[in-house]
């Protein structure tokens, strides 16, 4: 039962090391068969395959042999189940970040004043989030005005005109 202990411990101690060293030992592992050899798998494979061992043998009149069989599959279950998540994980395709051309046409008001050719600051909606930018106008804005985005300066800056009522 020892033994299966030590598996079970092995593999919360390496799947510990996998959350800190990020990736770190994953190029030892690189190329091979897919990911299905990463440090994650491994981890759940023999954490599962020791701790149910331990498990089949404190509980079944079953011997080594019986605990080995029973937590073999369900260490190949796990390691699986590991896989298809960090796989999950690793190649989420969630929509994509949003690109200064995104902010032509946003609608927002001032946050702070924009003097004629000078900066000041707007809040615009951009893909339903609040986002604070450096703004310029050819003409002065008032606090509070209603704007819309013109240009887009940079990543952090913006042309706008106010909207006229």
């Amino acid at each position: 039962m020892a033994w299966f202990l030590g598996l079970g411990i092995t593999g919360v101690v390496l799947l510990a090391l996998s959350f800190v060293l990020d990736g770190v030992l994953e190029g030892l592992l690189d190329g091979v068969a897919d990911g299905l050899l990463s440090l994650p798998v491994i981890a759940g494979f023999l954490s599962m395959f020791g701790f149910s061992g331990v498990i089949v043998m404190g509980t079944t009149g079953l011997g080594p042999v019986g605990a080995t069989v029973i937590g073999v599959p369900a260490g190949v279950l796990t390691g699986w189940f590991a896989y298809r998540l960090s796989r999950a994980l690793m190649y989420d395709s969630s929509g994509a970040a949003p690109r200064d051309d995104d902010l032509i046409g946003a609608s927002g008001s001032v946050v702070t004043a924009i003097p004629a050719d000078g900066y000041g600051e707007v809040l615009v909606h951009l893909a339903g989030q609040p986002v604070k930018l450096s703004a310029k106008s050819p003409v002065a804005v008032a606090r509070g005005a209603e704007i819309w985005v013109e240009q887009a300066l940079s990543q952090s800056a913006v042309s706008v005109r106010p909207v006229e009522r």
